[in-house]
């Protein structure tokens, strides 16, 4: 009698240490989980007040220069000769009328001289940090590419007209860099790899990286946002919000833009703090300051998880709504003036 008690409290024990072990691992995983996905303050809900003179005049910047990138030139990669210099030409045009002088990292790929576009505003700090925002102008084979990425780098060009004759303490960097996509996709030639290192190489000090990356479509529709596993837990399934994108390391400073955005722009916005190798957690050109161990992350509409039309023959202009991204583009301009203002 005593064995079989013995035995049975035996079990018992174990079954009580497995429970006692399960639940401290669903507690750590919560943990987990909510380091990576809590923001500061609340994301914007409600109906979205009337568009500003300055965001109209923003929206319709960013739709000519989606149209001329994506309809114009249309595909922009080394497979179609030319298409490349074509857009370095209109996108030099643009920063020059917007009263900049650039200076062209130009190096060799695949034979082909190909640039990434850089233009500075200036900050009091002479010897201080930097704020890098970029987006790349190539687009993927067979796509005209007006989301991916023609919306970023409308933003971009729009950015720099805006900030042109501001002044904060950290300069601002803005860049527009080629061959994102395969197969220099996180590769050697890939000009975002290219310029981070030549940043690191001088010993440039980078305070935040951001890249815009497919910033332009938008749903209310329930069930039109994905998620790599798990995330969908935490976050809405209707894509009407803009996410702020960032690795660990990144966390502050992803938390940090995310305050800013909802500060300051009545627009939905989410953001995340996930390991690199999630699916999309690393896909544009902040991952290239990442292998710097630069801080960066990716403002984006999320791209594949949204967008029907991404890398297809579909990603034309007609997709793009401009308005709400002259609204993200408004936020995103007053992000990077906190950062290059705040200690």
């Amino acid at each position: 009698m005593f064995e079989q008690v013995s035995a049975s409290g035996v079990r018992n024990w174990r079954l009580w240490l497995v429970l006692a072990a399960l639940a401290i691992a669903l507690l750590a995983s919560l943990n987990w989980a909510l380091r990576m996905t809590r923001m500061p303050l609340k994301s914007y809900v409600g109906q979205l007040p009337p568009l500003t003179s300055e965001q109209l005049e923003i929206a319709d910047h960013l739709s000519q220069h989606v149209k001329y990138l994506s309809g114009t030139i249309g595909e922009r990669n080394l497979s179609r000769i030319g298409t490349l210099q074509a857009a370095t030409d209109y996108l030099q045009s643009q920063l020059r009328l917007a009263g900049y002088s650039i200076r062209q990292q130009t190096y060799l790929v695949q034979g082909h001289q190909v640039s990434n576009l850089e233009v500075m505003v200036p900050g009091s700090d002479a010897a201080g940090e930097t704020v890098v925002v970029g987006a790349h102008y190539d687009s993927v084979s067979s796509s005209p590419g007006a989301n991916d990425n023609a919306s970023g780098v409308a933003a971009v060009l729009e950015l720099a007209r805006i900030l042109q004759a501001t002044t904060h303490r950290k300069a601002i960097r803005l860049v527009l860099f080629v061959n994102e996509e395969p197969p220099f996709f996180q590769a050697a030639g890939m000009g975002s790899l290219v310029y981070a290192r030549q940043l690191r190489s001088q010993n440039v000090a980078v305070a935040a990286m951001i890249s815009l990356e497919t910033i332009g479509f938008y749903s209310d529709v329930p069930g039109s946002q994905k998620y790599p596993a798990l995330l969908g837990l935490f976050y809405p399934d209707r894509g009407n919000f803009v996410g702020f994108v960032g690795n660990p390391n990144s966390r502050t400073l992803v938390r940090r833009t995310v305050r800013r955005f909802r500060e300051t722009t009545m627009f939905p916005s989410e953001g995340v703090a996930a390991p690199a190798d999630w699916p999309g957690v690393g896909w544009s050109d902040h991952w290239a300051f990442w292998q710097e161990q630069y801080p960066a992350i990716m403002v984006t509409d999320t791209a594949l998880f949204r967008y029907p039309y991404y890398h297809t023959t579909l990603d034309t202009a007609g997709r793009v709504d401009f308005e709400k991204m002259a609204r993200v583009v408004d936020g995103v301009r007053r992000v990077v003036e906190s950062l290059a203002t705040d200690l």
